[in-house]
């Protein structure tokens, strides 16, 4: 579930209704023990070199964060020298940055393709 982008709060006799969406992370180990109280760095996409948050899951091996940016957002989680890293498409940049655009190119040049194809070896052979 993500915001559409350019989402407004919605207002209404002077109440505010904002839409946040937190990320839950769950960390385990191969056996599905929990990785709990293990190290999280968060790296925002505004600045992939310093952590934008530096935090520890909880006893479930739960980490829960609110991205404020769209982008993809790097999370490292690691404890006694086991590690994961995951990648976080968030927003616009979730669907490529104007995916619907893309998609409809696609499929107008794929049907553009169809129809050349389809008058060419309709229009028979010259003499």
């Amino acid at each position: 579930m993500w915001t559409l982008a350019g989402a407004v709060p919605a207002r209404g006799h002077g109440a505010i209704a904002d839409v946040t969406h937190t990320l839950t992370i769950t960390a385990t180990y191969e056996t599905g023990e929990p990785m709990a109280e293990a190290q999280v760095l968060v790296y925002s996409p505004r600045d992939g070199g310093t952590p934008w948050k530096v935090d520890q899951t909880n006893a479930q091996g739960e980490y829960q964060f609110t991205p404020d940016t769209d982008g993809s957002w790097e999370v490292i989680i690691r404890q006694a020298g086991h590690g994961k890293a995951v990648t976080i498409p968030v927003g616009t940049a979730s669907s490529g940055g104007g995916g619907g655009l893309s998609r409809a190119a696609g499929i107008a040049v794929g049907l553009w393709g169809l129809l050349g194809t389809a008058l060419f070896f309709s229009r028979g052979k010259k003499s």
